[in-house]
């Protein structure tokens, strides 16, 4: 899920000190690599989820259990056949989505590939693997029409949020939803959290919840439902998405990569608690169009 806002920026996207956008999402990473680290290497740390990163969160943003279980069954409320995720992570809101709607069929796209990996895995532990897909690479490659898609935290997948939500309406067949996530101004930063948090971030970074909504609405949707993320979920998504760098922290005390690992958790609180929190908000859409 997921900084996530207007791709001109420093931010290619969420969630991290560096975002990938994905084949679907932005998700935050700390590097964009995918080395492993073998017993008797000692190599450079090119892909922080060796250490935990995220190894403890539930859904890739801010993202309750109830309020995901809830925009599932808006999204599967018409009994979809066929289900895209762009940015789908480990897919945990796609396989709930197929939990649903259990006549339907889904497709994750992400450009990770350990979370490609952890949602085949948890596909087949759920019994779902029969009817779920997931593919490494740019969602621009994959997309595919479908009666539900779900798009959130990696819109600059597609470009901007208004270059994302016209593509997405030609993606959903008629009398489809869709399910639309991105970071918003929750109230304008001052200039101090703005220096607080990536370099480069403005004021022009993040829409306001107003103009995102005007932005589907001038793409041809209809919007069913608007909300945003509480703090609450904000705070259990950051604290968890560091949590198990924590917990290989304080087993790993003199680990050569230790140093690296430390200095990112203290970049990651900083960040999170002197710049955006309860200034950056999170929103999530239900949209619909006519048949």
């Amino acid at each position: 899920m997921s900084r996530i806002c207007e791709p001109d920026t420093h931010l290619n996207t969420s969630l991290t000190l560096l975002f990938l956008s994905s084949g679907g999402r932005s998700e935050r990473r700390w590097c964009a690599g995918a080395g492993r680290h073998h017993i008797g290497m000692v190599c450079p740390v090119t892909d922080f989820s060796d250490f935990g990163w995220g190894s403890r969160l539930r859904f890739h943003g801010p993202l309750s259990t109830e309020r995901a279980d809830r925009l599932a069954a808006e999204l599967t409320a018409l009994a979809p056949e066929t289900v895209v995720d762009y940015g789908c992570g480990w897919g945990e809101l796609l396989l709930r989505v197929l939990s649903a709607a259990p006549g339907a069929r889904g497709s994750g796209i992400d450009i990770h590939g350990p979370d490609i990996a952890r949602a085949r895995h948890n596909a087949d532990k759920r019994g779902l693997a029969d009817r779920a897909v997931f593919i490494e690479g740019q969602a621009v490659d994959h997309a595919s029409m479908a009666d539900a898609v779900i798009n959130c935290g990696a819109y600059q997948a597609f470009g901007s949020i208004s270059e994302a939500l016209t593509t997405l309406r030609e993606l959903v067949n008629p009398g489809g939803r869709v399910l639309f996530g991105a970071e918003i101004w929750d109230r304008t930063p001052t200039g101090q959290q703005l220096s607080a948090m990536w370099p480069g971030t403005t004021h022009s970074t993040c829409l306001y919840l107003p103009d995102v909504v005007d932005a589907a609405v001038g793409a041809g949707f209809r919007p069913l439902r608007i909300e945003t993320a509480t703090l609450g979920e904000w705070d259990e998504f950051e604290s968890g998405l560091a949590a198990g760098a924590e917990e290989w922290l304080l087993a790993n005390p003199e680990h050569p990569e230790a140093g690296q690992v430390r200095d990112r958790l203290g970049s990651h609180l900083s960040i999170w608690l002197r710049g955006h929190r309860d200034v950056m908000g999170f929103a999530y859409l239900t949209l619909a169009v006519p048949l």
